[in-house]
């Protein structure tokens, strides 16, 4: 199979060749037969260097004038392993054409090595220098006389100072062959590290604990105020900067957002910078989705976060139901299905007595098996053993309850509740009373929007009738110690972000005032981005992988967030240790009037119906 696939794509190559020579060389005054060889020689030239340079298992697609149209060129490559481009034209004007479409249609990306055969000299395909720079392409020219075909083969450099935008790095005659140039390869990885030292514009914004923004004082040349940028995202980007060799100047968006896709097609924030080519690398981390997919690329991952919900803790509160905690709910039932037993064994035993009627001996005795529950005397005949055998067992049951209940009581009273009462998204939307506060224009928002059932669409609902404020990521510390402390909002916001304000907090007042929600939700993973198809992202990528393989990045974090884990595991239920007041016991006298008012009623009841007999 191999085998048959490298046959056929050399058999591909000799056919094109052969489909092209009427454009390589239109103006020069030769007879036939030097036209021929001269042809044939051009032809050695050139795949002696996709041999060289190529697998030999990608498939050459070679271009002419008059040659298929891109559109039919992209399929080729997207039905491809792996493929390079030879186009041949002596046309400035269709070169041009052809590389601004390839790149506008991503028909030629970094992995396709694209080969120029031309007459034209270097000065003369100047105006091909800002598309060639970013693609793996050579320029190979030509040059014919009546003794031997000689062939130049330069490069254009990315980010490189005037006078100075192609480079050679080979050279070939049908004398000597293929000969290398310098210490550059044939299509060699400009972008791993710049030969220039270039510089890169990148669009950044505050995200703690990634980034973080701070104001130095006084404006910029523009009347923007100075700020600089600090954080684990920054550490990463001077390892990038020195690896490759570039600098960088930061660029805020206006919007203060990361970027989401607008009802007209374009993008804001920073995503939308980096597709209006404002700038060529996006800091971030922004989050990966479709949508975004679609303007920028992004490099690999650098961190997998998820969202969590920041509440207001309420002030320690004492439970009215706490006089119930001492038992379990299964040992309350329990104790009343018990007692049912002991009432009904009762009955049934007195049921059988041959000496009393049933209903008046069965009532005595029944009540006082709730008697004895309620720690109360009772009186039983001494000829009635079976009677004392049934409440000597029941005692036995009750004093073991009753002890661990008065027990567990005084411990309990002195416990006071913190309210903690949003642990979900379900939590939120059922309070009515509740507002979420999200970041304006991020991947969430754009997720939510685009949903038409769940429970996050149930979210996007909420937010269009009014239940969301949608806050910039520098404003949310703000929020925080403003609106979520109040207890009727809460903020949606990345679990690592959460942390450092819980750790902020922490480290201002000494008290952890809020709280994370049990539940996580929305997960995303995290990257930087570039624009569409730059020959950046790649080169990004092996450094990063090596950055967060080796756990650096993650130990830069741990180290952003101070305090992180005081208030991780926070407890919900407090011990004082103060007199007992009618706070901790009202629901108890709240029982024992209510009971008195039945009673009454009662009464009243029996004394109607005995008048009324």
């Amino acid at each position: 199979m191999e085998k048959a696939l490298v046959i056929a794509t050399v058999t591909l190559k000799l056919v094109m060749f052969s489909a092209c020579k009427r454009s390589l060389l239109p103006a020069l005054s030769l007879d036939s037969n030097e036209v021929a060889e001269g042809e044939r020689k051009a032809s050695e030239a050139v795949r002696e260097v996709l041999s060289v340079a190529s697998d030999s298992r990608c498939l050459s697609i070679i271009v002419g004038d008059g040659d298929p149209s891109v559109a039919t060129l992209l399929l080729l490559r997207e039905l491809s392993w792996c493929v390079s481009v030879v186009v041949v034209s002596d046309d400035p004007a269709a070169l041009l054409t052809f590389c601004e479409r390839s790149l506008k249609s991503q028909f030629i990306v970094w992995s396709t090595r694209l080969l120029v055969v031309t007459h034209l000299s270097t000065q003369e395909l100047s105006h091909l220098h800002e598309s060639l720079s970013k693609m793996n392409a050579m320029v190979m020219t030509l040059r014919h006389d009546r003794k031997q075909t000689s062939c130049s083969f330069y490069v254009h450099m990315p980010y490189s100072p005037a006078g100075e935008e192609t480079l050679q790095v080979a050279s070939w005659g049908s004398l000597h062959g293929l000969v290398l140039r310098g210490d550059l390869p044939l299509f060699p990885e400009k972008f791993t590290r710049l030969r220039h030292r270039a510089k890169i514009v990148v669009a950044a914004e505050e995200y703690p604990p990634h980034a973080f923004v701070l104001l130095l004082g006084g404006t910029d040349g523009r009347g923007q105020p100075r700020f600089t940028i600090t954080g684990p995202m920054v550490k990463l980007l001077e390892i990038l900067a020195t690896s490759m060799n570039f600098t960088y100047t930061y660029v805020r968006p206006p919007d203060g957002a990361w970027g989401a896709k607008q009802p007209d097609g374009s993008f804001s924030g920073m995503v939308g910078m980096l597709s209006r080519k404002e700038a060529d690398i996006g800091l971030g981390p922004f989050g990966v989705s479709a949508s975004r997919a679609e303007v920028v690329d992004y490099t690999s991952f650098i961190v997998i976060d998820y969202a969590r919900i920041i509440g207001g803790r309420g002030r320690a509160e004492v439970d009215p139901w706490g006089f119930l905690l001492p038992l379990a709910p299964e040992v309350w039932l329990g104790v009343a299905v018990m007692t049912a037993l002991a009432m009904a064994t009762a009955a049934v035993l007195t049921g059988l007595s041959e000496r009393f009627s049933a209903g008046r001996r069965s009532a005595g005795l029944c009540f006082g098996v709730v008697r004895v529950l309620l720690i109360q005397d009772t009186k039983v005949l001494p000829e009635r053993r079976w009677e004392r055998v049934l409440l000597a067992g029941w005692m036995i049951v009750t004093l073991v309850t009753v002890k661990s209940y008065a027990g567990n009581l005084m411990s309990l009273l002195a416990v006071r509740h913190i309210p903690q009462p949003y642990q979900s998204v379900r939590d939120v939307l059922d309070d009515a009373s509740c507002t979420m506060i999200w970041e304006t224009n991020n991947a969430y928002i754009q997720y939510m929007n685009s949903l038409t059932s769940g429970t996050f669409y149930e979210v996007a609902e909420a937010g269009r009738n009014g239940r969301i404020i949608y806050k910039r990521s520098t404003d949310f510390m703000e929020a925080v110690e403003t609106l979520v402390r109040r207890g009727d909002h809460v903020l949606m916001v990345e679990d690592l972000t959460a942390r450092v304000f819980l750790g902020q907090d922490v480290s201002s007042t000494g008290r952890c005032d809020f709280y994370l929600s049990r539940e996580v939700f929305l997960p995303f993973i995290f990257a930087m981005t570039g624009q569409k198809n730059s020959p950046l992202v790649p080169a990004l990528n092996r450094r990063i992988r090596a950055v967060t393989e080796s756990g650096l990045y993650d130990h830069w974090m741990q180290g952003a967030i101070p305090n992180s884990t005081t208030c991780a595991n926070a407890p919900s239920k407090i011990t004082v240790n103060t007199t007992l007041g009618l706070s901790n016991l009202w629901l108890m006298f709240a029982i024992l009037l209510g009971g008195h008012a039945i009673s009454l009623i009662v009464l009243l009841l029996e004394t109607f119906w005995n008048k009324m007999k």
